[in-house]
Order: C-alpha cells, then sequence, then structure tokens
C-alpha cells in the first residue's frame, strides 16, 4: 500500500491509501484535493473513512459519494454526525481496507464520538487518529472530557513504537513551540524541530509521525515525567496525576502564543 498526505484548506491533511488501483480516503473535508489525486494517479475510490464529524472532515463526503465502486463503502463513529448513508462502527469493530485488517479504537474528548483507525499487522503498524493526538501535541477538547482525553492519548501512547501516525493538520511547528516551553531541556526537542522545519522550507509534511517519536517530545503523552510534571504545576495543575497534568497542559496551551 501507498500512504500520500493530500493538503486540503490551509493546514489539514486528507490521508489517501492505495495499491495501485483502489484508493481510500481518510477524512475528507474536500472533495477536490481527492478528485484530483485519484485522476493523476488513475485510481478508483473504493471507500471513506471518518474519525469524526467536524467539517473539515466530512465536508468532501457528498461529493465523492458518486465515485464510489460501492456507495455504502462510508465509514464512521457510530456516535457522531456524519452524512448519511454511513456504516457506523465503534470499538472492536474490523474493516477491511485494501485486503488489510483496520481496527476502530474509540478515542473520545475532542469530540464525544472520536474514533481511530489501526492497521495492526505491520512491521509499521498505521494509525488514522484524526484530531485526537497530533505530533507534539493533542487536540482541543470541545466535547468530551479531560479524563477521556487523557484516557484516549494513554491509549494511543500504548501502541507499538513503530506505529506511524497519520494526524490530519499541520500543526507540528506551532505544538514545537509550545512543548519547547514545556520542557526547554528535552534535546529531543530541538532536533525534531530543526528537521521538521526543514521539511516545511522544502514544502513537504511533517508527518506522519512516530509513536516511539511522540514520547520522546509531545507533552501531552509525558505527562508523568517529572519535568513535565513540574511545568504543568506551575501552571495551576492541582496535583501530579495524569488528568491533572494533561488538564493544566491543555489549558496552557489553549491560551499559548
Amino acid at each position: 500500500m501507498d500512504l500520500v498526505a493530500l493538503p486540503a484548506f490551509s493546514d489539514n491533511y486528507i490521508w489517501l491509501l492505495h495499491d495501485g488501483v483502489r484508493a481510500w480516503v481518510v477524512d475528507p473535508g474536500d472533495a477536490a484535493p481527492v478528485r484530483a489525486a485519484l485522476v493523476a494517479r488513475g485510481l478508483g475510490l473504493a471507500g471513506i473513512l471518518v474519525t469524526h464529524h467536524h467539517p473539515d472532515h466530512v465536508g468532501g463526503i457528498d461529493a465523492l459519494r458518486a465515485l464510489l465502486a460501492d456507495g455504502n463503502q462510508v465509514h464512521g463513529p457510530a456516535r457522531e454526525r456524519i452524512p448519511q448513508p454511513f456504516a457506523p462502527h465503534a470499538d472492536g469493530d474490523v474493516l477491511d481496507v485494501l485486503d488489510q485488517r483496520f481496527e476502530v479504537i474509540d478515542v473520545p474528548g475532542h469530540t464525544a464520538g472520536h474514533v481511530a483507525y489501526l492497521q495492526r499487522d505491520a512491521a509499521a503498524p498505521l494509525l488514522f487518529c484524526g484530531d485526537t493526538l497530533f505530533s507534539a501535541g493533542c487536540g482541543r477538547v470541545f466535547e468530551g472530557t479531560s479524563a477521556q482525553m487523557a484516557a484516549s492519548l494513554a491509549r494511543l501512547a500504548a501502541l507499538p513504537p513503530a506505529t506511524r501516525v497519520c494526524c490530519t493538520h499541520e500543526y507540528t511547528l506551532a505544538n514545537l513551540r509550545f512543548a519547547t516551553a514545556v520542557e526547554p531541556d528535552n534535546g529531543a526537542l530541538a532536533a525534531y524541530r530543526e528537521r521538521c522545519e526543514a521539511l516545511r522550507a522544502a514544502g513537504a509534511p511533517t508527518l506522519p509521525s512516530t509513536i516511539a517519536l511522540e514520547l520522546d517530545i509531545n507533552p501531552f503523552l509525558r505527562c508523568s515525567v517529572p519535568a513535565v510534571v513540574a511545568a504543568a504545576q506551575a501552571q495551576g495543575a492541582q496535583g501530579h496525576d495524569a488528568v491533572s497534568v494533561f488538564t493544566a497542559l491543555r489549558e496552557w496551551k489553549n491560551r499559548f502564543r
């Protein structure tokens, strides 16, 4: 399978997965870049995966539906408002995507019914995580709770280290500025920031990341690291536990400039 990040809007990525003939797309907020990619590569659209209901993730579904060989191959979270018709899925469901087994994982927090899709059976597993986990950051908590979001991130952090993290926004450099404010002495952050600046200067995406990398540089996955705990407490964290630390970090990030 080939994996392609299609830029959309100002900072979105629509993920395209294909085998040279058939393609699936993830979170197509805009139909235009998907159509262009399919034509350029001579691909047929076989299916659509959706992680959550926000317009920049679902806005292109209706326009793409006519391109599907099987119009029923739109899959999304059972507890979200996805354009109908779609196949609703919840934690533990399994999907066949290009003859590969993808598991559905419930990751509420950013939205109440957010899901992720994981292809586990590979040397480098593949995770489509929507707006739950970003490189060096995480999504805002809009509909869920901080406890839910912290639990969702902990669940993703426990995936195999080689797992490729395919999130849907190019927020990496902004996230790294915040992560550096949290952990100014983290050498891995400085090295990664330099690498990402070079990628963006060349017009290339910083994604996918990996779980191993995120465990080294992402403060929201490092809520038990003493330096992160201390930084969170300086911002008003009420305790040492992961939820208290996460909550303080997320509130700090919300106002960080």
